[in-house]
């Protein structure tokens, strides 16, 4: 069996599992937003439940429009609160003591390897990187977790990424997924698992890793993982976890299909409006003027890429036409990038910094787009109106190309830059 099918196997009682079989599994972990969780316990209470299963598994976290920016999004953190003194859930995270939720899951150990983890926000897949099964729900089957701590799923048939080579200066991860889903299309993957190995992948950092498992969604994905290896377990302890079990492909899983990919010349591309799989190399769409810059969320706001973008704005500023928004994707990784003085360099540089959230990304309560406008963006998605006005346009790509163009003030190839 693949890892995924030895997770989902473990956690349904079975011996072996195949792709297309149903498996009932428990669940290791839960975690919902203010945005889906309102609804969640809205059906907890219609379905007549009193306790939930277990309330150290389940994790409750504000960060979707945060702090409140309108009456309705308190009214919602209200409903969170109330739920998590009433139940007695410790895992909850409020304005200021958390951040956005797939960084908080991993920082806070919440997810281990051998996990099977879900979500009811579609990003739950993020936690892959240290080889959990992580995946997202609706609100309806939260709640039937919240009282079981049981869900059906489907095994799903693997695609293995294998990725040889070194990236180039200023050539990240995100250029490697956006390459991936120029290949597979936004449904080349719908309900598979994409298992990420070679060279390219055990020289990756946790958050590389982070980024690429984050994206899979956005081909339809069920779920991305990479196997354990020695960063994985370094990671673990650095949160004081150490208590899992790895689960590890064997040498003859069978997959849907394999795909063999090379970094070694692969060059910046970017996701042009409005579909994920619109890819082009930055170098074709250059010149393009842009109105913002982002940079952030729970795809590209980690330490890795805020250090990449100060690495870039250090004695630069951003053009005068463009603004540039910058939103560490947590508490930890702002205090971080704080004592590094990554922070004090995108304040010189002309940059807002706002508090870890996700309203930039999905067109919440900052950084919404007006009719006409053009923005570049670090985020996962470019639908028509993700971001504000369905008549402003979104590009996606890295936090290097994004800071680069944020300087320039138009779409521009970073491996052409020449920084300190």
């Amino acid at each position: 069996m693949n890892a995924i099918e030895k997770i989902l196997s473990r956690a349904s009682g079975r011996e072996n599992v195949l792709p297309g079989e149903i498996v009932e599994a428990n669940i290791d972990c839960a975690m919902v937003n203010e945005i889906t969780g309102h609804l969640t316990i809205k059906y907890f209470h219609e379905v007549g439940a009193k306790e939930v299963w277990n309330k150290e598994k389940i994790v409750m976290i504000l960060d979707h429009t945060i702090p409140a920016g309108s009456v309705e999004a308190a009214e919602l953190h209200k409903i969170m609160r109330e739920f998590a003194r009433e139940q007695g859930i410790r895992a909850f995270y409020d304005v200021g003591r958390g951040g956005i939720s797939h960084q908080v899951m991993m920082e806070k150990a919440h997810v281990k390897p051998g996990d099977v983890v879900v979500g009811a926000d579609s990003h739950t897949c993020t936690y892959g990187a240290i080889g959990a099964f992580s995946t997202g729900i609706g609100s309806t089957d939260m709640t039937a977790v919240f009282t079981t701590g049981r869900l059906w799923f489907k095994v799903p048939k693997v695609i293995k990424v294998n990725v040889r080579g070194d990236f180039r200066k200023f050539v990240v991860p995100k250029d490697l997924f956006l390459k991936i889903a120029k290949i597979l299309g936004v449904s080349g993957a719908n309900y598979m698992g994409l298992e990420f190995k070679g060279s390219t992948i055990r020289d990756m950092s946790i958050d590389g890793r982070m980024t690429i498992c984050n994206m899979v969604i956005e081909v339809g994905g069920k779920a991305g993982i990479v196997e354990p290896d020695e960063k994985t377990l370094a990671y673990m302890k650095s949160r004081k976890n150490d208590r899992f079990s790895i689960m590890r492909s064997d040498p003859d899983a069978e997959y849907e299909r394999t795909l063999e990919l090379s970094v070694d010349d692969l060059q910046p591309l970017v996701s042009c409006p409005s579909a994920v799989d619109n890819v082009k190399l930055v170098s074709e769409v250059e010149g393009v003027e842009l109105d913002q810059v982002f940079i952030g969320s729970c795809t590209n706001g980690r330490i890795e890429d805020l250090r990449i973008v100060a690495k870039i704005l250090k004695g630069n500023v951003v053009s005068d036409r463009t603004r540039l928004i910058i939103i560490p994707a947590s508490q930890e990784i702002y205090l971080d990038a704080l004592r590094e003085g990554l922070i004090e360099t995108f304040l010189l540089s002309g940059a807002t910094v706002t508090n870890p959230t996700c309203g930039a990304c999905y067109g919440g309560h900052i950084g919404m787009l007006a009719s006409g406008e053009v923005c570049l963006s670090t985020t996962n998605r470019n639908f028509i109106g993700r971001m504000g006005s369905p008549k402003s346009k979104v590009y996606l790509a890295s936090p290097a190309t994004a800071a680069v163009s944020a300087i320039t003030g138009r779409i521009t190839d970073p491996t052409s830059f020449k920084s300190g």
